[in-house]
């Protein structure tokens, strides 16, 4: 069994568990549902090239990245130096994360939020929305056609954006037609090897008319330049920003 094979029978176990404790009526009830949420797909047009900043205290590839992140002061850095959006891990046994960490980061930012998680059920669509996100990620690669299709329509239903990544051809051949925005995970969560040059490769059939996003491995101001002349709208960074501290460098020399 691979990583992603443990990750996924983890998480069932945890929305099993989830239903037990909470269901969907629950969550609607929550203040955050009513709210009006923040557009991650207009933010990025808005930007030229925009970062989605990701918070996340550890990973199965990186190993402990910034355990002791305090979120509110962590999301408030991103805001303040030309953030985008900001992507929240919420995966506590791989991860380090929580829906918890949405819900301080909203309360101190004006960036849509991004429940970034390995979702299999519509629950945790809802949960996103109580706790306070914007935008949740759907991965081709846990998640069967029919079921990614379902999940981006209740999520639109939601009025929660869904950015859909893929990591193969074959994955992009099954991309829901409403999806928001796209992104090539760089990163083999089998194999937990990263190569920023599958974003080049896989740019060449993926589609024109839906903003594209890298993510995994960027790590410079070059690596950026060259994304956006293949055609990509934005990066998501997580760990080289949470290790250096270099967001402002990244995104100083960004223009619409």
């Amino acid at each position: 069994m691979n990583v992603l094979d443990e990750i996924i029978a983890n998480k069932r176990k945890e929305v099993a568990l989830l239903k037990q404790s909470h269901s969907i009526e629950r969550f609607r009830e929550s203040e955050n549902f009513t709210r009006e949420t923040l557009s991650l797909k207009q933010h990025i047009a808005d930007s030229g090239f925009g970062i989605i900043a990701e918070i996340k205290r550890k990973s199965p590839s990186g190993g402990e990245i910034k355990t002791d992140v305090n979120i509110t002061e962590q999301a408030s850095f991103y805001e303040k130096n030309g953030a985008s959006g900001i992507s929240i891990l919420t995966d506590y046994n791989y991860f380090g994360g929580s829906v918890d960490d949405i819900t301080a980061a909203r309360k101190v930012v004006k960036l849509p939020l991004l429940r970034k998680e390995f979702i299999i059920d519509e629950i945790q669509l809802y949960q996103a929305k109580a706790t306070g996100a914007d935008a949740i990620l759907l991965i081709g690669a846990v998640l069967q056609p029919e079921d990614a299709t379902y999940l981006t329509n209740v999520a639109r239903s939601l009025g929660l954006e869904v950015l859909y990544e893929v990591h193969t051809a074959e994955e992009v051949t099954y991309i829901p037609p409403d999806v928001d925005l796209i992104a090539v995970n760089n990163r083999d969560l089998k194999a937990q090897q990263t190569s920023l040059q599958h974003s080049f490769d896989l740019v060449k059939i993926l589609p024109k008319n839906v903003p594209l996003i890298s993510a995994s491995g960027i790590k410079t101001s070059e690596d950026i330049d060259g994304l956006r002349a293949a055609g990509y709208s934005g990066a998501l960074i997580g760990e080289s920003i949470l290790r250096q501290g270099h967001l402002a460098e990244l995104t100083k020399n960004i223009r619409p």
